[in-house]
């Protein structure tokens, strides 16, 4: 029995399908050919004895040595709220593949939390995480030969990096969110971890007491989840669901709440549909699809992070779609859903307002989104969408006919000083150009330095550079810096620029992914406090006043920085990366693949 969870309106829909009135469709039992299926190398006749007697150490019967065998991949860890509900999730994912007549086997993976690096040199282990989890989902698959996977992620790098894994492998696979957290309240009004950050500016300038800083930091964070607002992690969610990795509702239905149990069960059950009817993430993950994520992102206001990891998984699956493309797309989609950070509402709004499908059905009727896509529903996005119904009590997400910005949240930008490309999120934004002269530092540190003692000066264009995939390396964000000007009340008076990264919840005038980046001779990294950088985000450019002779003389002269990190994990990665236009990716991809495990 496979549960197929069909389209509602509203929260209330949502929940009365998924938690008492879900359409139940009933499938004859499917005899799986173990010929064909990669974990006949390890269950299959009298010279795998040795490891079917593993098998049966763990418990496992005869008959279930001899199903399929499901990894339920997990980031689960106690490193913060974000993966801390994945493990009692993954048991209702191991009933549901159990119901379908397959062996589901349980084995986790890392995750840095973005939230908690951030600021310090631990959030250069984040974006390198991403390739870690990728890869070791990768080896764990490989190495005891499952035939399918179902991957649960809640924090920042670990849901790309999980559905890389996915296309990577193209094994049948379902995705799932571990869920967003509830808003803290503070004083009366809802808060989230961003409040927080910010606090530390105003705290820093005198806006806000000691005791005030202490209880808003107690009270921000009040359940299991990740960070509420449409930062990267709920960004890359609204993705699993437009790419069609992930079961229509599922990913926006908060942490806490009970009915994600039904989308767990029903995730476990689909995967063996899947792998009955043998439809695969590559099936999935077209550039179709690929363009259809990065819709949801503009329309949602989402991170400047989605692009990162869509050319990260347009790289696993052969494609090319890089930055660049990932603007064209964002350059043409209307802004629709009020989020936080340039917003008003969070995740559970959205999700009790209609979910991801009402924002991606209006953008659908309205000619924005591609819904001839296959998803792992069985059928395309179009016809899992064509039960869902416009919700009109409520204003979270605008009708695309009606949008709150005509041009999407997020936007690319190109010029002399970015000739591979950077990119701004402009939701919530007034003024949308800005000019002024650069003030240079080469780590996040020093100027968090200068802000947090006041030290800069309104109409300056702060330039963080060396802080790239590379010459950070692992490319870090910045909400610490940006967060800060914010709470001084100076966020809208300057702009940043940087090689390095954003987080989902910063907002004002901040470029980032500047390209190529400085440890590599980039213009980021020739540049000279003072020299006038003109920012203009409805033309798309990003242009220092300089001249294509002297910006070359200047090149001349310049020496590029030591790394370091001579040894372990980040010298690998600094070694390894590639360019963020391109994702940031470690190896080549499925374009040049000769086969792929999922033939193994």
């Amino acid at each position: 029995m496979f549960l197929r969870i069909e389209g509602g309106s509203s929260r209330q829909d949502a929940t009365a399908q998924g938690k008492s009135a879900a359409k139940v469709e009933v499938m004859d039992a499917k005899t799986f050919e173990k010929k064909r299926l990669p974990s006949r190398h390890v269950t299959e006749g009298p010279g795998r004895a040795p490891h079917r007697a593993f098998l049966y150490a763990m418990g496992l019967s005869s008959h279930e040595i001899h199903q399929p065998l499901v990894g339920v991949a997990t980031c689960w860890n106690e490193s913060a709220p974000c993966n801390i509900a994945l493990m009692r999730q993954a048991q209702v994912v191991k009933k549901g593949v159990a119901h379908a007549n397959g062996t589901p086997r349980e084995f986790c993976t890392i995750t840095v939390t973005d939230g908690i690096a951030m600021g310090h040199q631990g959030m250069k282990a984040s974006l390198a995480s991403r390739e870690v989890i990728a890869d070791s989902v990768e080896l764990s698959m490989r190495g005891h030969c499952y035939d399918a996977l179902v991957g649960l992620a809640g924090c920042d790098k670990s849901l790309p990096g999980m559905m890389m894994a996915m296309c990577r492998l193209n094994v049948p696979s379902v995705f799932i969110y571990g869920g967003s957290i509830l808003p803290g309240t503070f004083k009366g009004n809802p808060v989230t971890v961003q409040d927080v950050y910010e606090a530390v500016g105003m705290h820093s300038v005198g806006k806000m007491s000691d005791e005030d800083l202490e209880e808003l930091e107690k009270v921000a964070c009040p359940s299991a989840g990740a960070c509420g607002a449409q930062f990267t992690a709920n960004t890359m969610a609204t993705v699993s669901e437009a790419i069609g990795l992930a079961l229509p509702y599922s990913a926006g239905a908060p942490a806490p709440y009970e009915m994600r149990d039904q989308f767990c069960m029903a995730a476990g059950e689909k995967v063996m549909e899947l792998l009955a009817s043998e439809i695969r993430p590559r099936d999935i993950v077209t550039l179709k699809a690929l363009e259809n994520a990065a819709t949801v992102v503009a329309a949602s206001g989402g991170s400047t992070n989605a692009a990162l990891h869509l050319p990260a998984i347009a790289n696993e699956c052969g494609i090319d779609f890089d930055l660049f493309a990932v603007a064209e797309i964002f350059k043409k989609t209307p802004y629709i859903a009020d989020l936080k950070p340039g917003g008003k509402y969070v995740a559970k709004d959205m999700f009790e307002a209609g979910g991801i499908p009402l924002l991606i059905k209006t953008l659908l009727d309205h000619g924005f989104m591609h819904g001839d896509c296959m998803t792992v529903t069985g059928r395309t996005l179009g016809e899992n969408m064509a039960a869902v119904k416009w919700n009109d009590a409520q204003d979270v997400v605008y009708p695309a006919d009606r949008p709150i910005t005509p041009t999407g949240g997020v936007v690319g930008l190109k010029g002399n000083l970015a000739p591979d490309g950077a990119i701004v999120k402009v939701a919530g934004m007034e003024s949308l150009k800005f000019s002024g002269p650069a003030r240079c530092f080469d780590t996040e540190e020093a100027c968090f330095e200068a802000v947090t003692g006041q030290k800069i000066k309104e109409g300056e264009v702060l330039v963080i550079r060396y802080e790239g995939p590379r010459g950070g390396p692992g490319m870090r964000e910045m909400l610490s810096t940006t967060a800060a000007l914010y709470g001084q009340g100076m966020g809208d008076k300057v702009a940043l620029i940087t090689d390095g990264r954003f987080s989902g919840a910063t907002r004002g005038f901040c470029i980032g992914h500047v390209g190529p980046e400085a440890a590599v001779g980039g213009p980021i990294g020739l540049l000279k406090d003072g020299d006038v950088i003109t920012i203009d985000a409805v033309a798309g450019t990003l242009d220092v006043e300089l001249s294509d002779k002297e910006i070359e003389q200047r090149r001349k002269a310049w020496e590029a920085p030591d790394n370091p990190y001579k040894s372990g994990a980040l010298w690998k990665y600094a070694d390894q990366v590639g360019a963020a236009r391109t994702g940031a990716v470690t190896h080549p991809g499925g374009k040049v693949e000769v086969e792929c495990y999922a033939n193994v």
